[in-house]
């Protein structure tokens, strides 16, 4: 059976979990402070020309050119689906 998600909840997922800790503290990617701008090392092309933005809640890796929201960067690096991405982030939204 298909788990459906209402547009608000994955726009929670998107919005409400902060890429930042998502990334240097969940899923443990190599990161350091560079600029002022949370660098990571890109889960695709293992490159560190990469930032986050706050206020998009998006990270970008400037050499493989990829954008990544939290669902988007948690199943690139756990190799998962949409909905396993879901629900590992669901217990991360803030209360």
């Amino acid at each position: 059976m298909t788990k459906r998600y209402s547009p608000t909840r994955l726009r929670e997922l998107r919005n409400r979990v902060p890429i930042d800790q998502l990334i240097d503290k969940e899923l443990n990617l190599l990161t350091k402070q560079s600029d002022g701008h949370l660098r990571f090392l890109c889960p695709l092309c293992s490159d560190f020309h990469t930032a986050t933005n706050p206020k998009t809640n998006l990270a970008r890796c400037f050499k493989c050119q990829k954008n990544f929201n939290p669902i988007d960067i948690v199943m690139t690096v756990h190799q998962c689906t949409f909905i396993e991405a879901t629900r590992l982030l669901t217990p991360l939204l803030p209360s």
